[in-house]
């Protein structure tokens, strides 16, 4: 008998425990899964990519500026603002000079057309090229910087400094390094 009495009150117990745990689970679920559900909505990446971009504007001087990526992200804090990967660029100045520029990455302003170029870029014109980490174009003040490991070159030479500054309509070039005591480094090719 005290068996079937230990067998009873275990089973009771159980069942106890077991409808306390149901009552208690059941009411915190609800609160549980949607506060996974908010979490998940934060975490919600809305997404803004186009792919297969390009831009193309005129300056009043008759320069043409053309850019395309492979894929473009619209800053969501500043609509104007793309953000760009796997760049190719072109501009063809007056004169039917052409530069031709490559790039990892870069950010594109859509209202005043100016460009950051990042990582990996290439600037071929005419028989130079120039190797970069860093250029940032200026539309608006006709004016193309570029830094970070420079590494300029031609048929004649090779040239490696720290910033390399290039007027598009003058064709005026400052070449300079950051700290006065280091020197551009020129080697020639013969």
């Amino acid at each position: 008998m005290k068996k079937k009495n230990l067998i009873i009150y275990t089973i009771i117990f159980i069942s106890i425990i077991s409808f306390i745990s149901y009552i208690k689970y059941s009411k915190e679920s609800p609160k549980k899964i949607e506060a996974e559900i908010k979490e998940a909505e934060d975490n919600i990446y809305s997404s803004n990519i186009i792919t297969e971009v390009s831009f193309e504007s005129k300056d009043p001087k008759g320069n043409t500026y053309k850019i395309s990526a492979l894929e473009g992200e619209i800053d969501f804090s500043d609509n104007k603002i793309i953000f760009l990967k796997r760049i190719d660029a072109s501009i063809e100045l007056d004169n039917l000079t052409k530069i031709i520029i490559k790039s990892n990455f870069g950010k594109y302003n859509t209202e005043n057309f100016n460009t950051i170029f990042s990582e990996n870029v290439i600037i071929n014109y005419l028989d130079n090229k120039i190797s970069a980490e860093y250029v940032d174009f200026s539309i608006e003040g006709n004016l193309m910087t570029i830094s970070k490991n420079v590494v300029y070159s031609n048929l004649k030479s090779t040239l490696k400094a720290d910033v390399v500054e290039i007027n598009i309509i003058t064709k005026d070039v400052k070449i300079y390094m950051h700290e006065e005591l280091k020197k551009v480094k020129i080697k020639s090719k013969n």
